[in-house]
């Protein structure tokens, strides 16, 4: 489970890490990355599955799965950075293990973008 500390919960945080954040995709979710957007000292992620999703249900199955997944990679995260999982409509379907492989996608692609990104500005 996702430690609350960890958790992102504010509007203004979420539309920060989308704004400011580097963005990648794969066919299940999408990743939005920033370590300039958050006030905590932890790193923190929030999750966005919306109605497209599926019904009550199925978003709050897809919730779980991610939160599950990210509790397991949030350590491995920047100290202050935002992590924004957008759940796409075909990760209803997914298994967990194909969940694990596109999350894990989208965040290296997400964090080397972001990187190259932060690189250039220096």
């Amino acid at each position: 489970m996702l430690p609350a500390r960890h958790r992102m919960r504010a509007a203004d945080e979420f539309g920060a890490a989308i704004r400011s954040g580097a963005r990648s995709s794969s066919r299940r979710v999408v990743v939005h990355f920033s370590s300039e957007t958050t006030r905590a000292r932890t790193a923190r992620v929030g999750f966005v599955v919306s109605k497209a999703v599926g019904n009550a249900v199925t978003r709050n199955a897809v919730k779980r799965r991610l939160r599950a997944l990210m509790a397991d990679r949030v350590a491995n995260l920047p100290e202050g950075s935002a992590v924004v999982v957008r759940a796409l409509p075909s990760s209803a379907e997914s298994s967990f293990a194909g969940l694990r492989s596109d999350l894990d996608e989208a965040l290296a692609g997400a964090r080397s973008k972001f990187d190259r990104r932060a690189g250039a500005r220096s």
